[in-house]
């Protein structure tokens, strides 16, 4: 006994003891407060099943890193975005459907056409004495020619790419064609001034046109130009 008691333990006994005391003390610690951190978890063991339900929120995770792999597909519902969020650089503009309301410009031939319904502008000034023909309208098949003739009173001359259509007008020396083919040249008016009035071509393909207008003469004041005479006005075609 005394041979024991006399007896010190060796440096690598003590350390040995101290570390095994140290480690069995941590984990001890550990499970004794229920706070476990990072250092007693093994990299990459922590699964999908070891969270509670619901329990993850946006505290706890890092800005900008949650990204599109870590989305199921079709899983994003318009309660998830929000108001006003999304703009034209985030769609892909081909995979837009039509919007209805803008389905009838499908038919549209310019860009003052929807739905075969047009809203042309006409508007013509001139100089007295002139020869040729300027045109102011062509739209479904009507052709419009105006000049300033030598009285510097307005001539209108009419034409169509439409065979068997009609014409007619009520603006002074008109004269109607009910047989009206491409090259006719009809008359639409002749030797007016300061004249309203209305002028309709129905197409034997079936569209109509209908021009009102206002011819005005006034040597050097149409429109506050030197112009003689003019002719202006709106065509409505369907």
């Amino acid at each position: 006994m005394k041979w024991l008691s006399g007896r010190r333990p060796s440096p690598a006994l003590i350390v040995a003891s101290i570390a095994l005391f140290v480690s069995l003390s941590g984990v001890s610690y550990g499970v004794a407060t229920g706070f476990i951190d990072s250092r007693e978890i093994k990299n990459n063991e922590v699964r999908s099943v070891d969270l509670r339900n619901n329990q993850i929120r946006t505290r706890d995770l890092r800005n900008n890193e949650i990204r599109g792999i870590d989305i199921r597909n079709s899983t994003l519902q318009s309660r998830d975005v929000a108001i006003n969020a999304i703009q034209g650089v985030d769609v892909k503009e081909d995979t837009l459907a039509k919007v209805p309301s803008a389905a009838t410009a499908d038919s549209a031939t310019t860009a003052e056409s929807v739905g075969g319904s047009v809203l042309r502008r006409i508007a013509f000034a001139g100089e007295e004495n002139t020869t040729q023909f300027a045109e102011v309208l062509n739209l479904n098949g009507l052709i419009l020619r105006a000049r300033c003739n030598v009285f510097g009173e307005l001539d209108v001359q009419a034409d169509t790419t439409v065979p068997n259509s009609e014409l007619s007008s009520n603006f002074l020396n008109a004269v109607p064609d009910f047989d009206f083919d491409p090259g006719d040249d009809a008359t639409a008016a002749a030797n007016v001034a300061n004249q309203h009035g209305q002028i309709v071509y129905a197409g034997a393909d079936g569209r109509v046109v209908t021009v009102e207008a206002l011819i005005v003469q006034d040597a050097n004041d149409v429109r506050g130009t030197t112009n003689d005479c003019g002719f202006f006005g709106s065509a409505q075609a369907g």
